[in-house]
Formats: C-alpha cells, structure tokens, sequence
C-alpha cells in the first residue's frame, strides 16, 4: 500500500509550499532567509546636533540691571512677570518646556522650585543645539540655599538671565527690553 503524495507543481509555476489557509505571496517574492534587505547596514543614529532645530520666534534680550532694579521697586512682582515671560519665549520659540501660564503658577505655589526650572530650560536651549549648556539645573542652587550668604540669588539671577540674553543674541536678537 502506497502512501498519498502531493504531486509537483506543474512546470512554470514555482512550490509555494503549505498555505495553511493564507493568501500566496505577490509575485516576486523570495522566499528564504535572510529578506532581501537584510543585507543592507541599518541606517545610524543621527548625532545630537542633527536633530530639527527649534524653529519659532526669537526671545526678547532683557537688561539683568533693570530687572533686578525692577524686581525691588514692585517689591518681588516682577520676578512673576519675567518668570512668565521667559518661560513663554522659550516655549514658543522650542515648543517645549512650561511655557508662561504653567511657570507663573509654579511661582506663586511652589516658588522655590521656579529658579531650578528656569535654568533648566535655558540650558536645555543650548544642549539642543548640541553646545555645552553655561547654565543648568543645579545653577539654582545658587538661589537656595544660596540665599543663606545673601548674595547667592543675584548669582543665579545674573548667571542664568546673561545665558538666555546670549543665546537670544546668537539668534539675531537686537536691542533690549523690560516688558
């Protein structure tokens, strides 16, 4: 007694073998391993400075003296005011970040926290760019407990406005402004 064989597929037409209820592969596929492509490299990473670069509108330079003198005439409201405005350029200019409104009530809640996310930012607008960022993070630590030797706030303030004001500048930035 013979066994059932399958018979050979009949000449021109090459074994599509088992099709277990699956459609046939579309014409010109190989079958085999490795795929066709497999033989090409994978395409690299692209390097930190090749990604898009942020593409909306350039910040305003703002005069550190001016805005410290600012901040002691209105007895500490314009630091809310420059809080929200810098947090806004950088979000609209990246469209990353905080942004103004999200800054702004930080500042009034948790006003500790609002010179760390500041200079976080503005460093982050520099590593973007793939460029050593002059200001980080731990720069606010110049704020607090900086603030214990009294002068630690207007370190951190000057350090971390003259990051943004340059990086503005590097972009085509003109002039200066308070408001």
């Amino acid at each position: 007694m013979s066994t059932p064989q399958s018979q050979p597929p009949p000449p021109g037409q090459p074994d599509e073998g088992p099709s277990y209820g699956y459609a046939p592969p579309p014409p010109g596929y190989q079958q085999g391993y490795p795929p066709p492509n497999w033989s090409q490299p994978m395409p690299g990473v692209p390097a930190y400075g090749q990604y898009a670069q942020p593409q909306g509108p350039i910040g305003q330079v703002r005069p550190t003296g001016m805005i410290i003198l600012l901040f002691f005439v209105t007895l500490g409201i314009w630091g809310f005011i420059y809080y929200f405005q810098t947090h806004e350029e950088m979000k609209r200019h990246t469209g990353e970040g905080l942004g103004g409104v999200l800054a702004l009530v930080i500042a009034i809640i948790f006003g500790i926290l609002n010179p760390f996310l500041l200079s976080n930012e503005v460093g982050q607008l520099y590593a973007r760019r793939g460029q050593q960022p002059p200001v980080t993070a731990l720069t606010g630590l110049w704020f607090f407990p900086g603030i214990l030797i009294l002068v630690g706030p207007f370190i951190w303030f000057v350090q971390t406005n003259k990051a943004l004001n340059e990086y503005w500048q590097s972009l085509g930035a003109q002039g200066s402004t308070v408001v």
